[in-house]
């Protein structure tokens, strides 16, 4: 039995093949951790969310913000971009399958044996560990309310507001909360949030850092597994955090980590032409 954690797969099923295959993953045996970003930009989003629901009983998920646009693109199809890969799922018989088995991922999973605590793009440097899945659990409650889950989807686009209060209420607070954990890169000490520079370490604006740098962050030691910054190149020297996202769908790599040793395989997208 061994655990596995997958960065961003973003519609590129097969890198995500060839390093099952390279670790002879097992679903029967075996479990399949993804940081979110399941699907958009790649050439087989359908084939991809096909995929994983087949073995869905092996994976354990969290959703990123490409993920959470599938759902509101399915609520309203306005919301599609031009380079978005998300029609065919929307045109598939399937789709309602597959669309309410995404609703039901967390945006947090932590493994309490582990100690290991899994995210798509981040946690806010002011909450701890106990705080953030409680943040959590708040959107993951709305995602699964068949009546409140409309507004949120409506509501859930936009930068604003920047920081996270406890006064904050309704979708003006569950957008806050999806922020941090599925768009969040570069944040002031106090957690305001720059939701527009995407590159790499050197590119914060200035009063800006990586969330994970900031030596008053509250869950500082906690281990954290993460996706959504490609610019990282799957790399973060921050002890305990593990940044997976290595841009396979930008031409990068796409990565596989064993959770208990650490190991890491990785597959080009390149490399499969």
């Amino acid at each position: 039995m061994a655990t596995y954690a997958v960065g961003d797969l973003q519609g590129c099923l097969q890198p995500l093949k060839c390093l099952l295959q390279r670790v002879a993953f097992d679903p029967q045996r075996d479990t399949l951790w993804l940081v979110g970003d399941l699907v958009n930009r790649g050439p087989e989003s359908l084939e991809t969310l096909r995929f994983l629901y087949s073995i869905r009983d092996s994976l354990v998920c969290v959703l990123g913000n490409h993920d959470l646009h599938l759902l509101a693109a399915a609520h309203n199809i306005e919301r599609l971009k031009k380079n978005d890969t998300l029609q065919e799922i929307l045109d598939a018989p399937d789709r309602r399958d597959l669309l309410e088995w995404l609703r039901l991922q967390k945006l947090m999973h932590y493994d309490e044996q582990r100690d290991i605590a899994m995210v798509h793009a981040g946690i806010a440097p002011q909450w701890t560990l106990k705080k953030a899945l409680k943040r959590a659990a708040e959107v993951e409650e709305v995602l699964r309310d068949d009546a409140r889950l409309p507004l949120y989807l409506d509501g859930m686009y936009g930068n604003e507001p920047a920081k996270w209060d406890s006064d904050l209420h309704g979708v003006t607070r569950l957008r806050v909360i999806t922020n941090y954990f599925t768009r969040m890169r570069f944040c002031t000490e106090d957690g305001t949030l720059d939701l527009k520079s995407k590159e790499g370490l050197d590119s914060a604006p200035p009063g800006y850092a990586p969330w994970f740098s900031w030596p008053s962050r509250k869950a500082r030691g906690q281990k954290i597994i993460f996706g959504h910054w490609a610019a990282l190149e799957g790399k973060c020297d921050e002890p305990g955090l593990s940044a997976l996202d290595s841009g396979c769908v930008w031409g990068g790599t796409m990565t596989l980590m064993n959770v208990d040793s650490g190991e890491r395989h990785l597959c080009s997208c390149e490399d499969l032409k």
